[in-house]
C-alpha cells in the first residue's frame, strides 16, 4: 500500500501545481465534453475551416539512475539576503518562501539528491546538518550546511566470475592468474587514473548557483568533508554582524527641537562610545534569558552562553555623504560642523559559540537605547543578574533585517580548549578550482555585482532626492500661521529599521510589564499538551527518545 502524501512537507511550487492539477480534473469531471466541444475548437483554433492543431510528441524523460553514481558527504558555505524570505528553515505555514526550499528545489533539479517524491521535503534520508537557523529576514554571508549529494568518483568494481568446466565458478582473481600464465608476453599493466577532486568532480557550487534565486549563492564546498562531520554539532564558533547608520535617523533641526525635551543625546544620533562600553558588558559566560524570546516547546533549562568577543565596529568606505548632515542644525553640540561626511555605516559584533533565540536582536535593541542615552550601560548588568531580575522587562526587539551571519568557524574534531576556534574546514571558494568561476561572464563576482549595482543605483537616486527635499523648502518662512513653534514632545527611539518609531514618553527598561519566566511559561505549554507541570513532560519526552534509540539499535 502506498504511503499518502504529507503535504505539509511539500514546497508551495509543489501544492500549487497540485491545486491546478485538481481544479482540471474537477472541471473535467463536471463538464466532459467540455473538451472536446466545437465551439471550445473554435476559440482555440480561430476559425471553422482550421484543423485542430497537433499534439507535439513527448520527449521520454531522461531520468538518471541512482545506482549508477556514488555518493559522498559534502559540506557547504553559502550566503543569501533574507529580506524576501521567511527564514532559513522550510516552514509550510511561512507566507514567504524559505532558504531551505529553494536549496531543496536546486538540488532536485541538480540531480545531486533523489526524493522519492522531489515535491515533499525531506532532508532525513541525505544525513542533512545545519549549522544556524536564521528567523525571517535575516541573511547569512557564512551559513553552512552538510549533505550526502551525488559524486563523479567511481563506484567500486564487483567482481567477475567466471563458469569452470566442471560447473563450478572461477573467481576473478584466478581467472586473472590464468590469463598472465598462458599470456603474460601480452599483458601490459595499465594504472587508473586517481580521481581529482577539482577536475573529475561534479561543479558543485557553480551548478548550483545557476539554478538558486540571484540573492541565494554558494560560496565554496569542502572536498575533505569527514564522514561524521555535523554543521550542527561541530561548529564551536558562530558570528553575527548587525549593521546600522549614525545618525540613526533624520535629526530634527536644532531649531524645532522642544524645549522640555531632556535628552543626553541629540534625536537621531547615536552614543557610539556609550555602546561600545555597553558591549563589552556582554563578553565572558553569562545567563541570557533576559536577552532572548522563549519557544515554550524547547523545555530549556540552561540560559549560560559563552561570548568570546562583543564590540562596535565603523565600516569603513561605504559612506553616501548628505550635505544637510554637515550643517551645525542638525549635529550634536560637541560636534564641529563640516569636519566629516555622515551618515557612517557600523556594526554591532558578536563571536560566540552558541546562541538562543532571538538573543542577537535583544542584545542590539538594549545597546541601541544606551546609544540614546534613555539607558545607562548599567542596565547591561541588570539583566544579565536573573536572580535581580528572574522575568524579562517587555521591550522591543530590534528589527531583523540589518541582521547577519556572518561566519561559523569549525575547529579540528580533535582540537583542544587552546585552538578551537581555529577554523580547519578545507573550503574551495569560488575561483579556486578556476578563476572564471570567480571572475567573467558567468563568475561568482559578476553575478553578485549585477546584483549590488542594482541596488546601489537605487541608494544613489533615493540619496540624491533626499538632497534634494532637504535643500528645497526654506523653513524659516512658515507660511502656516498654525504651525507648530516646536516638534512634538513624543521620545523617538530607534529600534534597527528604516524609521524611528514614537513611543510618547519613554519608560527605562526596567519599569517596563515583565513577560513570564521562562519555567512558568513551560509549565503553561505542559499543561496544554495534558502534562501537570513542564518536569512530567521533560520526563515523558526522555522515555520516547529512549524509545526510539532503542528501536534503532535493535533494527
Amino acid at each position: 500500500m502506498d504511503r499518502p502524501p504529507e503535504y505539509k512537507k511539500w514546497t508551495k511550487e509543489a501544492l500549487i501545481r497540485k491545486i491546478q492539477i485538481l481544479e482540471t480534473a474537477a472541471q473535467a469531471r463536471s463538464d466532459p465534453n467540455a473538451a472536446n466541444s466545437s465551439s471550445i475548437q473554435k476559440q482555440a483554433t480561430g476559425g471553422d475551416e482550421s484543423p485542430p492543431p497537433r499534439e507535439a510528441k513527448k520527449k521520454p524523460d531522461k531520468k538518471i539512475d541512482p545506482s549508477k553514481f556514488s555518493t559522498r558527504l559534502v559540506a557547504f558555505k553559502l550566503a543569501y539576503i533574507g529580506k524576501n524570505y521567511g527564514g532559513f528553515e522550510f516552514q509550510v505555514s511561512a507566507q514567504l518562501p524559505t532558504i531551505e526550499e529553494e536549496l531543496w528545489k536546486a538540488l532536485v533539479r541538480a540531480c545531486l539528491i533523489f526524493p522519492e517524491n522531489p515535491d515533499e521535503v525531506k532532508w532525513e534520508e541525505w544525513e542533512y546538518s545545519k549549522c544556524g537557523r536564521t528567523d525571517r529576514g535575516v541573511s547569512a554571508f557564512g551559513q553552512v550546511i552538510g549533505i550526502k549529494v551525488r559524486s563523479n568518483r567511481p563506484l567500486p568494481k564487483k567482481p567477475v566470475e567466471e563458469t569452470k568446466p566442471d560447473g563450478g565458478a572461477t573467481s576473478a582473481s584466478e581467472n586473472e592468474m590464468g590469463m598472465a600464465v598462458e599470456k603474460e608476453s601480452d599483458i601490459q599493466l595499465v594504472e587508473e587514473k586517481p580521481f581529482d577532486d577539482f577536475s573529475d568532480e561534479i561543479q558543485y557550487c557553480r551548478v548550483l548557483n545557476r539554478l538558486l534565486p540571484p540573492d541565494i549563492r554558494m560560496l565554496a564546498w569542502c572536498p575533505t568533508t569527514p564522514a561524521e562531520f555535523s554543521a550542527r554539532h561541530h561548529c564551536r564558533e558562530r558570528q553575527y554582524r548587525y549593521f546600522f547608520t549614525q545618525p540613526a535617523y533624520s535629526p530634527i533641526p536644532r531649531g524645532l527641537e522642544n524645549p522640555k525635551a531632556s535628552s543626553a543625546v541629540k534625536d537621531g544620533w547615536l552614543d557610539v562610545d556609550a555602546m561600545r562600553q555597553a558591549a563589552k558588558k556582554f563578553e565572558g559566560t553569562h545567563d541570557f534569558r533576559n536577552f532572548c524570546k522563549i519557544d515554550p516547546g524547547k523545555l530549556i533549562t540552561n540560559f549560560n552562553r559563552n561570548i568570546f568577543e562583543c564590540d562596535v565596529v565603523q565600516v569603513k568606505d561605504v559612506e553616501t555623504a548628505m550635505p544637510y548632515l554637515g550643517k551645525d542644525e542638525f549635529r550634536p553640540a560637541n560636534m564641529a560642523a563640516n569636519t566629516e561626511p555622515f551618515p557612517k555605516v557600523y556594526y554591532f559584533h558578536v563571536r560566540g559559540s552558541a546562541f538562543l533565540w532571538h538573543q542577537i536582536r535583544c542584545m542590539v535593541a538594549i545597546i541601541f537605547m544606551v546609544g540614546q542615552g534613555l539607558e545607562a550601560p548599567s542596565i547591561i548588568d541588570e539583566l544579565l543578574d536573573h536572580e535581580k531580575q528572574p522575568q524579562r522587562p517587555n521591550y522591543t526587539l530590534a528589527s531583523e533585517y540589518p541582521l547577519v551571519l556572518w561566519d561559523c568557524i569549525f575547529p579540528n574534531l580533535e582540537a583542544t580548549e587552546d585552538n578551537e576556534r581555529i577554523n580547519s574546514i578545507d573550503w574551495a571558494y569560488m575561483g579556486e578550482d578556476s578563476p572564471l568561476n570567480q571572475h567573467g561572464a558567468t563568475g561568482l563576482v559578476d553575478q553578485m555585482w549585477g546584483y549590488w549595482r542594482e541596488r546601489k543605483i537605487d541608494e544613489i537616486l533615493s540619496g540624491q532626492l533626499l538632497n534634494i527635499v532637504t535643500a528645497q523648502a526654506d523653513i524659516s518662512l512658515r507660511r502656516d500661521r498654525k504651525a507648530p513653534e516646536f516638534a512634538p514632545l513624543s521620545q523617538r527611539t530607534f529600534e534597527g529599521g528604516n524609521r524611528e518609531r514614537l513611543v510618547g514618553k519613554y519608560q527605562s527598561v526596567l519599569k517596563k510589564a515583565k513577560l513570564a519566566a521562562p519555567e512558568d511559561t513551560y509549565d503553561k505549554e505542559a499543561r496544554r499538551k495534558g502534562y501537570a507541570n513542564a518536569n512530567e513532560w521533560r520526563e515523558a519526552r526522555a522515555k520516547k527518545h529512549e524509545a526510539a534509540m532503542e528501536a534503532i539499535e535493535d533494527s
